[in-house]
């Protein structure tokens, strides 16, 4: 019976139903569905007057009524009466045109994922009238019936059921409804078995737990005020200073309650640290919603929305324009390799794989108890990359860094034996995943050109940062991975057997140009009982820290990209906790003002000179000076831009050498321009920091020039040659 598949919520054609239903005669039957109503009176929309009283049938809130008179469909809204109370509703069932105008689904370009799904704010205009109210849609193909619910209907899945596309989407204009609303979905399987209630996967906010769920959203208030910025980004990044401070939003500084700043604090104190440091840009691990802290936010569960954790997406707009402003970049982790399986999200989510792989050896992730998605599926494909243009679009934010890629690229990855199923040449890389990044990278350089993509891949898989027209995956930067395992491997061996290792600190530079790297300092090496920099480092105190000043040193100095951890700038002490701000009282002690102060003369110097950025990916603008003298743990680098140079020597042993003979390829005066251990640093002061050097005619280690120098211990100096006066002066006339 009819009242029984409305009692259940079981109507998948609610518009065959409810509202104005065209009889044979050409009249209508007006039907109306309001559990808990003792009376439904009809009003005209336009003017309000009472046009009909619908008539019970039965007491379970279905009304209905004959109107023989009506010979077209007319725009009306309910006055309801309850037992206590008396309100005025408009009817969603009379927008079925509205409802389905403008449609997307999601097999249509992804920029209309986010632009028509989800809880779209909009306007329907038709005979004079116009309405106000959500579009709901959600994608659930395989779902025998959806219904939209919130506070407005009290979380009743029986009140709004929505239609279904011939394509699986289900939809519903529920007017009336305003951005802050709460809702969810309440969808039943194949077999009619209600699901738990499900956040919306387009939702653009979302609240934390219990509830999780979605919070309609108007993402048209906020006005931005970053056009200079914006502008001033369409360049070749390969060719700009770029140094990167990664940070966890929820852990860098907690208020005076002990509570994290919220989007708005941070662009107040987050701005001002950053500009007053040099970086250029920062990094965000994941402010994608995620329900558990716990996962530093790389199990998202909703990839459209900022997590509500420090405010609104608008507050979260204003954190990005503030730093654009201030000439600071916002690069965001995005993660679209795994999802998690929490019953609210995409797990399952109308019953059946909607967005994972089905057979666990592809769809289940060994490593981190996640469903993977299924990147040979082109509406996940589509969904996953409209999530991330949506950043770009929406937040003007300047770059994503993509998370676990070699999970992506590999069937077999983490996986033994037995436990993966080949590709369909017999081998482990999934083509799927390779498709989709390639995709992903072409739509994000095609619409959005000033931004970067950068990939976290810790393999040697090739082309990683190449064009996807020449059979690379088509990302503007990759991690270097390598690198960063072996550094810290070397600069955590004594310095005594530095030596044996020494082709650890060179070895990156084999592979250098195979890709356009960024040098990381990540999170992950400061966790998980791996200690923080400062304590991955040997000695005593007093070495500890001069040790990574050395590093830091040679990081600026070898070519690639930078990037930083929270907390390795001014020597953190303990590992990082996402639970906890950073020990800034640390900075209290002149050993952690020298460390912060070096990394902020270390970015002013390497931002001023082109030498140390402009020319990161071309070979010719790089030459070891000294890269065999494993007995004294010495680097020595030149880099170059055009006629102008610098050079760093790295002295990675305790101990200072006096008259160190270095070749170098050009004569004239140098001069020490920065020296980690300077005394302001909190070094030795071993040298002044300001030594001119001139260059003598003794050829050594293949130049035909040489300068002698007193290296400091466990310190990288750099060295300026300076430009020689162009041309003479001219005399008086007479």
């Amino acid at each position: 019976m009819l009242i029984d598949d409305l009692n259940a919520a079981r109507i998948g054609k609610p518009f065959e139903i409810l509202g104005l239903q065209p009889r044979e005669d050409g009249s209508f039957l007006m039907r109306a569905y309001l559990p808990g109503a003792k009376a439904v009176d009809v009003l005209n929309l336009k003017d309000g007057k009472k046009l009909y009283s619908l008539e019970p049938r039965g007491d379970n809130g279905l009304f209905e009524k004959d109107l023989p008179e009506v010979k077209k469909p007319f725009h009306y809204k309910f006055n309801v009466s309850y037992q206590d109370s008396e309100v005025e509703v408009i009817d969603p069932y009379q927008f079925r045109d509205e409802a389905f105008f403008g449609l997307s689904t999601m097999n249509e370009k992804p920029a209309n994922i986010y632009k028509t799904m989800g809880a779209q704010l909009i306007e329907v205009e038709e005979d004079g009238v116009k309405v106000k109210g959500v579009k709901f849609v959600v994608y659930a193909p395989s779902a025998t019936c959806v219904s939209v619910i919130g506070d407005f209907n009290f979380w009743d899945g029986r009140r709004h059921p929505m239609a279904r596309s011939l394509l699986g989407n289900w939809v519903l204009f529920v007017p009336g409804l305003k951005a802050g609303e709460r809702y969810k979905f309440e969808i039943k399987d194949l077999n009619g078995n209600r699901l738990p209630h499900k956040a919306d996967p387009v939702g653009f906010f979302h609240e934390q737990y219990p509830s999780f769920a979605s919070i309609v959203t108007d993402q048209t208030t906020y006005k931005w005020n970053d056009d200079a910025w914006v502008k001033s980004q369409l360049n070749d990044k390969l060719k700009r200073p770029i140094t990167i401070y990664e940070l966890h939003f929820g852990s860098w500084k907690h208020d005076d309650e002990g509570k994290p700043l919220t989007y708005r604090e941070m662009a107040k104190e987050l701005t001002k640290y950053v500009k007053d440091m040099g970086y250029t840009h920062v990094e965000l691990m994941p402010v994608m919603e995620h329900p558990f802290n716990g996962s530093w936010g790389y199990q998202p569960t909703g990839l459209f929305a900022p997590t509500s954790r420090y405010g609104t997406p608008d507050d979260f707009k204003y954190f990005v324009d503030t730093m654009h402003q201030n000439g600071i970049g916002v690069i965001l982790d995005w993660v679209p390799a795994h999802f998690p399986t929490d019953a609210f999200g995409l797990a399952r989510f109308d019953g059946t794989c909607v967005y994972e792989y089905e057979d666990p050896r592809r769809g289940w992730h060994p490593d981190w108890n996640s469903l993977i998605y299924d990147f040979g599926r082109d509406t996940v494909r589509r969904f996953l990359i409209a999530s991330a243009l949506i950043w770009l679009d929406y937040y003007h934010i300047d770059g994503l860094r993509v998370d676990a890629v070699a999970s992506m690229l590999y069937w077999d990855y983490s996986r033994k034996a037995g436990e993966w199923v080949p590709n369909v040449d017999g081998g482990n890389i999934n083509y799927e995943a390779v498709s989709f990044l390639k995709w992903f990278n072409e739509e994000v350089y095609r619409n959005y050109p000033q931004a970067m993509t950068i990939a976290e891949e810790s393999t040697a898989f090739t082309g990683v940062s190449r064009p996807t027209y020449t059979g690379g995956l088509g990302f503007g930067f990759k991690w270097n991975m390598g690198w960063m395992h072996d550094s810290l491997d070397y600069m955590s061996t004594d310095p005594f057997f530095r030596k044996y290792h020494h082709g650890e600190m060179s070895f990156s530079m084999i592979y250098a140009y195979n890709e356009n790297f960024i040098l990381s300092i990540s999170h992950d090496e400061v966790t998980h009982g791996k200690h923080s920099l400062l304590y991955k480092m040997p000695g005593d105190e007093w070495q500890q820290a001069a040790n990574l000043r050395a590093y830091l040193g040679f990081q600026y100095a070898h070519p690639g990209k930078k990037l930083q951890f929270m907390g390795s700038e001014f020597g953190q002490g303990s590992e990082w906790n996402v639970d906890a701000q950073l020990d800034w009282w640390l900075l209290r002690y002149e050993k952690h003002q020298g460390i912060q102060k070096l990394v902020r003369d270390l970015n002013k110097l390497y931002t001023g000179d082109p030498c140390l950025w402009r020319n990161d990916y071309d070979p010719k603008a790089f030459a070891w000076l000294d890269v065999n003298d494993a007995e004294h743990s010495i680097f020595a680098m030149l880099r170059t831009d055009g006629d102008d140079e610098i050079i760093a020597v790295s002295n990675m042993t305790p101990v200072p050498y006096i008259a160190y003979r270095l070749g170098v390829p050009k004569p004239g005066t140098y001069q020490v321009v920065l020296n980690t251990d300077d005394k302001e640093y909190w070094g030795s002061g071993y040298g002044t920091g300001t030594d001119v050097i001139e260059a003598s005619n003794i050829s050594w280690q293949s130049q035909y020039h040489s300068i002698v120098l007193d290296l400091p211990p466990l310190a990288t100096v750099f060295i300026k040659r300076k430009k020689e006066t162009q041309g003479k002066k001219k005399g008086n006339s007479k």
